[in-house]
């Protein structure tokens, strides 16, 4: 079993910003990536709200960029999930796959994973039609007609980045106006190819054994049912904290996103957590990274007390 001093789950802006620092600190940390890596920013097409970017970056780059930044302090990398820990123990146990490892301390930063929504139709179309990224996805519905559901950021995105490839983008939002910030709906009020069905939601999905064909939207005001032609249709309903190994080890809120105190502790001492994985609210890359630089500082602080 191999024995390290730190030890971070997860390689978003969270992560790798942890990284850079405890690295500087002195320590060589080792990231376990999981498969896929980098979050989700690596499916973010432009990033136009982090500081220092005045015309903007791609998620995959910005991701590229922050890892080339903690490997140059000595950031070891590990592509493998993490499939098991034990934060009963300590130094503490993780292990990647077929690979074990003790740490004396441990920050997560798993992030969080696209929601679906709990329908039937839907989990019986998932990757015949039904998606939730569209930077994924997005070029296999070229020319379609094609549904969002949702009225958040996470649905604006990923109506943006559809009509590069389809021929129509509906919105399909269960209230009367958005959530997505100002700047965002403003895209989407001028783009030509994005209508928005308000006061609705998704009832049904239609198709065969090669894919969805319609969509059955049901207004929520009046209880009509519209039956309307799809090619494909998109969740950008939220994300869901990437937390089930995590059940029983550490402190959890009901949603399922980690608790933390004084910063980025844990309820268990020496294990730190950073960026979506603790944040339902704010979600952005730049408060991702910071509570990163939260947690290696503090974890920094653990391990100097230990010697």
């Amino acid at each position: 079993m191999e024995k390290r001093d730190i030890i971070i789950i997860g390689s978003g802006p969270a992560g790798l910003t942890a990284a850079i620092y405890i690295a500087r600190a002195g320590y060589k940390p080792l990231v376990v990536e999981g498969v896929p890596s980098g979050g989700q920013l690596m499916i973010t097409t432009d990033i136009e709200n982090f500081p220092g970017f005045p015309d903007g970056i791609e998620g995959p780059r910005l991701i590229e960029n922050m890892k080339k930044q903690a490997q140059r302090f000595g950031t070891e990398f590990l592509m493998k999930d993490v499939t098991e820990v034990d934060f009963n123990v300590y130094p503490f146990f993780i292990q990647a796959e077929d690979l074990e490892y003790e740490a004396k301390a441990v920050i997560i930063a798993t992030g969080a994973r696209a929601r679906y929504l709990d329908s039937a139709s839907v989990e019986a179309f998932k990757g015949r039609g039904v998606s939730a990224c569209a930077t994924c996805d997005g070029f296999f519905f070229r020319d379609g007609i094609i549904y969002v559901i949702g009225g958040g950021d996470t649905a604006a995105e990923e109506a943006l980045f559809l009509t590069k490839f389809a021929k129509q983008v509906y919105i399909v939002h269960r209230r009367d106006q958005l959530r997505a910030e100002k700047y965002m709906q403003e895209k989407l009020f001028e783009n030509p190819k994005i209508s928005i069905i308000w006061d609705s939601v998704l009832e049904d999905i239609k198709g065969s054994n090669t894919g969805l064909n319609k969509i059955v939207i049901r207004n929520v005001k009046t209880g009509e049912l519209t039956e309307r032609d799809a090619d494909g249709i998109f969740m950008g309903i939220g994300h869901s904290p990437a937390t089930a190994l995590f059940k029983g080890q550490i402190e959890l809120d009901e949603n399922g996103y980690i608790i933390c105190r004084d910063g980025a502790k844990t309820s268990v001492d020496g294990v730190f957590a950073a960026g979506d994985v603790r944040d339902p609210l704010f979600r952005q890359a730049i408060a991702a990274a910071g509570t990163g630089c939260k947690a290696a500082i503090e974890a920094d602080r653990f391990l100097q007390n230990k010697q």
